[in-house]
């Protein structure tokens, strides 16, 4: 079959590129869905970099397990930051009748919403991580006909509850499908558990035995594994025997830009601070003159609370909330797992302190420009030239003019400047000469809050000042 067969065949709202066409037929013919063979494997693997469209694609290998009666119920495990994006490109992109939850709040609400199940469509549970071992149980008793692991490079020690979990509803499940950027992260040692979800015939279920095939042990009291070169070869092959990879630079057809809104939930004090600075905000402009330096005065202050922080009246800046942060956590995770270096933009002072803190927690090196930082030539030297230097950060004002940072193709706005210009200028710093791949720009945003707005009205190219004004002369609450 070809592209155009596959453009067919996937129940998808949106044309598929080439490299995702050749992938939904790469694992609809390991499922042995497409003639009704018996299956050449159970499992699969989409070894997708960021941006190269890795959700829409098992959203239409999904679809069409669906359409063939193959599969009635889905379970999507992934980090938690990512469960909305699920969430949101089901809504976008699925044209078969499904209905999808996200199985959130205390346990015994998860436990109720997995006792609920549709028959008259695919019925989907979403899941993290963290929950899903602990909850092995009534995972197992939904029954999932198909399991997809989002960012499985999270089960890569098989030696922990979470992952021994993943195995164990893996080996119930009738399909099985692996997403990350890439298998192997720090050693070759880390495809076993990946592999054992998602097919245990390619290396087998014992984790001894697949050390001791493909690995020799040395160093201090012979506790480090070393990759035996003699069985590479077979190594490899088994290895891509399931897997579909696909990079930036091999996806010639992506679009120059691609942009994502990523949601995240506010604490729930963080949101109930929120909402009484927004009420009492709009109480201000009630009686105060409305013009755009008033209306923007108190957006600033809602939008550090999006970003996790807040400055009381006495000047101190204290944390409120992590979501934020959470999220770009995750985002790191897998560009480290994909070798990929990436660029985050923020503009508050205190939202800058938290990236670097965790950055130097996870032990990523980084290069930043910001207020107070001279020698910008060699943080931006660092970043371009160095391997280890693997992100680099922004504060948008600082870091939005002049300079080049193509070593990376994907931006995370952390925050954002209100200004149009500003904007662009930030975006221009991985999408200009010498840039090679398409670029992905990701925007963290806080559900329900004026990050919506903001993007929304910078993505529109308006005036924010000027929409948020004629919202309140229309009625509107300008910060709702």
């Amino acid at each position: 079959m070809y592209e155009n067969d596959a453009q067919l065949l996937a129940p998808v709202r949106a044309n598929l590129y080439k490299h995702q066409s050749e992938a939904f037929l790469f694992v609809l013919n390991l499922y042995g869905a497409l003639d009704g063979t018996p299956p050449e494997s159970n499992g699969a693997g989409l070894l997708f970099e960021m941006g190269c469209g890795k959700t829409i694609t098992s959203i239409a290998i999904a679809g069409f397990m669906y359409q063939m009666g193959l599969v009635k119920r889905l379970l999507i495990v992934a980090p938690l930051s990512v469960l909305s994006v699920w969430q949101e490109e089901f809504a976008r992109f699925a044209s078969f009748p499904f209905s999808l939850t996200v199985l959130s709040g205390p346990a015994q609400r998860k436990k109720q919403l997995l006792r609920t199940v549709t028959t008259d469509r695919l019925d989907i549970k979403v899941i993290n991580y963290e929950s899903a071992w602990r909850l092995k149980p009534e995972l197992l008793a939904y029954n999932a006909d198909m399991i997809i692991g989002d960012e499985l490079h999270k089960t890569k020690d098989g030696q922990t509850a979470q992952s021994k979990g993943m195995h164990e509803l893996g080996d119930k499940a009738r399909y099985k499908l692996g997403l990350t950027g890439t298998l192997i992260t720090g050693s070759e040692i880390d495809v076993w558990s990946q592999f054992r979800f998602m097919n245990p015939d390619v290396f087998g279920k014992s984790f001894y035995r697949f050390r001791n095939r493909y690995f020799w042990m040395g160093g201090f009291e012979q506790h480090v594994p070393y990759f035996r070169k003699e069985t590479g070869g077979e190594f490899l092959s088994l290895m891509h025997s399931i897997t579909y990879r696909v990079t930036k630079a091999e996806a010639l057809d992506l679009p120059e830009v691609t942009e994502e809104i990523r949601n995240v939930d506010l604490e729930p004090e963080a949101m109930k601070l929120y909402t009484q600075l927004r009420n009492a905000s709009y109480a201000e402009i009630l009686n105060s003159e409305v013009t755009a330096a008033n209306i923007l005065t108190r957006l600033l202050r809602l939008s550090q609370i999006c970003g996790g922080h807040v400055t009381d009246d006495d000047g101190t800046t204290r944390c409120v909330s992590t979501a934020k942060l959470d999220a770009l956590g995750d985002i790191l995770d897998s560009a480290q797992a994909g070798g990929q270096k990436i660029v985050v933009m923020a503009r508050f002072t205190a939202e800058l302190d938290a990236i670097e803190d965790l950055l130097t927690k996870k032990r990523i090196g980084y290069g930043v420009i910001r207020g107070g930082v001279k020698n910008r030539d060699e943080e931006i030297r660092r970043f371009q030239n160095e391997p280890d230097c693997m992100v680099f950060v922004g504060q948008i004002q600082a870091a939005g003019v002049g300079i080049t940072l193509t070593a990376a193709s994907t931006m995370v706005f952390f925050s954002l400047d209100y200004s149009m210009a500003n904007h662009t200028q930030a975006m221009a710093r991985i999408h200009r000469v010498g840039q090679r791949n398409a670029c992905t720009y990701i925007y963290l945003c806080a559900r329900n809050t004026v990050d919506g707005k903001v993007i929304q009205a910078l993505q529109n190219k308006q005036d924010l000042a000027r929409a948020l004004i004629d919202d309140y002369r229309a009625g509107i609450n300008p910060f709702a």
